[in-house]
């Protein structure tokens, strides 16, 4: 995939840089793997706002996608790469040798024709599923479990992939994307190589009617408001750290800035062997 950029005749192609979409090979869905998706706009099932700056957008359909890479054994073809509206990495339409059809994420490298295949003796190739305990140290994985059998949580981003760093006692430690290494048990599930699409992080809206397009509307900052809708309005002139008698804060009082807020005793923090950014 690579970015284009445009000649500047209007103020927003100034600034535009777009995806390709070179790599994308079916312009429609296969409807039996979609469903409805229904937009919230922000509101719980009272019509009470919960969210903010949420609403509109452009009309979607859900692809499902197999997470758990449940059919073992059973190789499969890929017959197309698709874009999915949902998420920043492409997918791949699959079908296995008995005639099912399925999506999974598509890695980099991975392109139509290619075989993958998912099982505990799977070859470790792009697009392959297989436990940790069967990936050699020092390869990159994506699309990986939390817990046996559960599905992919980890790793699933445009252009992201977690690196196995070795094995300890029946646990695999994986260094993810934002440097944090972390212990996952060995028999979860993962599969071989880096997410695709990599360049989505080059990529600009360039223009306020993309983001309403992905469905966010406009955000106003609190120092601009009135006192009677933000603990930061106010005021004769700005005042960007509250003018010494405040801690900015959120609209209901939560601190912004300095503040933990991972709650202390989570199950998962003892599977953490070394935190993020140090």
């Amino acid at each position: 995939m690579g970015i284009k950029t445009f000649r500047p005749l209007t103020p927003t192609l100034r600034f535009a840089e777009r995806p390709t979409f070179e790599e994308i090979t079916k312009d429609y869905p296969e409807k039996s793997l979609t469903e409805i998706k229904k937009g919230t706009g922000g509101r719980n099932n009272r019509g009470r706002i919960t969210c903010r700056h949420k609403g509109g957008g452009h009309k979607r359909r859900y692809r499902i996608i197999d997470f758990k890479r449940r059919k073992h054994g059973v190789a499969a073809t890929v017959e197309a790469i698709e874009y999915d509206p949902n998420r920043s990495a492409r997918i791949a339409l699959i079908k296995y040798a008995d005639g099912e059809k399925a999506y999974i994420l598509a890695p980099q490298g991975l392109a139509v024709g290619s075989q993958v295949i998912s099982g505990e003796d799977a070859p470790p190739n792009p697009g392959c599923a297989l436990p940790l305990h069967k990936i050699p140290a020092g390869s990159v994985v994506h699309n990986v479990e939390m817990m046996p059998g559960r599905g992919a949580q980890l790793v699933r981003s445009a252009g992201v992939g977690a690196t196995v760093m070795g094995f300890d006692k029946g646990y695999c430690q994986l260094r993810l994307p934002s440097t944090e290494i972390r212990r996952v048990h060995a028999t979860c599930y993962a599969t071989i190589g880096q997410v695709g699409n990599a360049d989505h992080m080059n990529a600009t809206l360039a223009k306020a009617g993309r983001s309403r397009w992905l469905g966010r509307r406009p955000t106003v900052r609190g120092m601009v408001m009135n006192p009677v809708d933000h603990p930061n309005g106010g005021g004769e002139g700005r005042s960007k750290s509250g003018g010494g008698r405040q801690h900015l804060r959120s609209p209901w009082g939560q601190l912004a800035r300095g503040q933990k807020t991972r709650k202390k005793h989570k199950p998962g923090s003892r599977f953490i062997v070394q935190r993020r950014g140090k």
